[in-house]
């Protein structure tokens, strides 16, 4: 492999967010066709684990399904062993001196590659988070899009904080102030954004000098197999990454534990995330180090529609918040607390555009929701669902959609209260709880009545409730008079409050500084 030309903040153009493809072009839309012929044609392939550039093979197998017809098998999957996890780390750790002294020019150039390389295959990757993690055609091109959008900013964010920093000059020294990377990461990454967040993660961390081991979630195997390869075309030395297969309770918990492991990068559920905090602060016989737990964890987001809101444009901000990835977004809105003045009305509007939506394969470019990811999410839906049926007044959906995959109807309860397990605990899924508030004063006292506190969005025409909003709303994300969804990375670092986890603030400025450690050095001047 080539060295990277060398490069600098002063010979790249800004960052601009990756355009998303439009497909309502024909030329668009038969690309997208031609790269799911292709992807189908791949269905079935087994892939090995990779151990430091080393593929190994395991007893036990893990079969990826494509949600929309689960008797079609995605991908192949190892089961990795407890031996080969901790051989993951140790070969980690071996390499990381050789890979954390690589110029930080270099490591960003690699990291432009990758963006260049994941660009140029968008439809492709479209194409397996369509059938692996049963994304819709604008939903899969959004996920891509990101994964662009963290590589291109990072490297330029590696750049910057590799420069020169100004400090004050103590008379007759010489101060400054470096960055340099902590050591192995372990990347755990979610099934709901199997590229975007996993590229996030893994580029991070490698692009500041870390190792990494990358732990994907089960259900999406095969995308992080083949983010893989779009590491090892851009460059990255084999040595310094790592990708292992397995359940938590199999591997993930040793990754977390093994005393070489310096940090933990996660993505994933509250109760995973508390655990993972827990078995990260525990010393571990021959450990000197404070691991550093990187944690997004979730949330029960709101949208607060006021009185003096556009009401049409809050009734889609809903929606698309709403059932948008069927729901499956930590920054799904789940809570709709409207104004009483207002309230019948917004709710008649969005009952009527939310029956008009089409459910169906994701494969298919007409429907708007496609499945939940497997069999459990889709029961413990369910299960909330039949909650929801004691809690409020179902007004819509309320069970399975039809055909083979797993289907549901975009779900609404109304009349909603705030201690009801369906306000207050996250579904994960398409159901909708519409509460109503006395005034601008009472939504705000309902929004923050959650233990989590990632994203929320007020729709509002009215200057001084914004304002108030800005300071009281108390989450991560604040959104006004738009979704709760679709971060931008750059634009909106993203990360929450309380149970959301770390605040983060992946796709922002401070991110990289998780995965660096600041080193000050003075010299005394002769």
């Amino acid at each position: 492999m080539s060295q990277p030309a060398a490069i600098s903040l002063q010979t790249l153009a800004p960052f601009r967010n990756e355009p998303y493809t439009d497909f309502s072009q024909p030329e668009n839309r038969r690309a997208m066709l031609d790269a799911l012929a292709a992807v189908r044609a791949q269905f079935g392939r087994e892939y090995d684990l990779i151990l430091a550039g080393q593929r190994a093979r395991a007893s036990g197998k893990i079969l990826s399904r494509n949600p929309s017809a689960p008797d079609e098998i995605v991908g192949i999957h190892q089961r990795a062993t407890a031996e080969q996890a901790r051989e993951a780390v140790e070969r980690a750790f071996r390499y990381f001196p050789t890979w954390s002294r690589t110029p930080a020019e270099e490591r960003a150039a690699r990291l432009l590659r990758a963006a260049a390389i994941l660009r140029r295959r968008k439809m492709e990757f479209n194409a397996w988070l369509i059938y692996e993690a049963g994304k819709t055609w604008p939903e899969a091109e959004a996920d891509v899009s990101e994964a662009i959008d963290f590589c291109e900013y990072y490297a330029r964010e590696m750049l910057r904080l590799a420069g020169p920093h100004p400090m004050v000059q103590f008379p007759g020294e010489r101060d400054e102030l470096i960055y340099i990377p902590l050591g192995v990461g372990i990347i755990i990454s979610p099934w709901n954004f199997p590229l975007a967040i996993l590229t996030g993660m893994t580029t991070a961390a490698l692009v500041t000098g870390n190792t990494v081991v990358i732990k994907p979630s089960s259900d999406t195997p095969t995308i992080a197999a083949k983010l893989a390869e779009v590491l090892e075309e851009a460059g990255f030395p084999p040595e310094s990454f790592s990708l292992v297969t397995g359940g938590g309770g199999e591997i993930g918990d040793l990754l977390v534990e093994h005393p070489k492991t310096r940090f933990i990068c996660f993505t994933g559920s509250k109760a995973v995330g508390l655990r993972i905090n827990e078995l990260a602060a525990r010393t571990q016989p021959g450990q000197i180090w404070i691991k550093r737990v990187i944690a997004e964890m979730g949330g029960k987001d709101a949208i607060i529609v006021d009185r003096e809101a556009n009401l049409e444009r809050a009734v889609e901000g809903v929606l698309v918040s709403a059932y948008g990835y069927q729901g499956q977004k930590c920054s799904a809105c789940s809570r709709a607390i409207v104004d009483q003045e207002i309230y019948d009305d917004f709710l008649a509007r969005l009952v009527a555009r939310t029956q008009s939506l089409k459910v169906g394969p994701a494969d298919d470019p007409d429907n708007f929701m496609g499945p939940v990811i497997n069999e459990t999410a889709m029961n413990s839906i369910l299960g909330y669902i039949e909650i929801g049926k004691r809690e409020g007044r179902l007004v819509t959906g309320g069970g399975r959609a039809g055909g083979p995959g797993y289907f549901l109807q975009p779900t609404i309860f109304a009349e909603v209260g705030p201690q009801a397990r369906i306000f207050q605990e996250e579904i994960f899924g398409p159901v909708l709880a519409v509460t109503p508030a006395r005034d601008f004063d009472h939504a705000l006292e309902l929004a923050n009545n959650s233990e989590y506190g990632l994203t929320g969005s007020v729709y509002t025409t009215n200057r001084e409730k914004i304002n108030r909003a800005r300071e009281e709303f108390f989450v991560g994300n604040l959104y006004i008079n738009r979704k709760c969804t679709g971060a931008m990375v750059g634009c909106h670092p993203f990360g929450g409050f309380n149970m959301s986890g770390t605040d983060s603030k992946a796709g922002g400025p401070d991110y990289l500084l998780l995965f660096l450690q600041a080193k000050a050095i003075g010299e005394k001047l002769d």
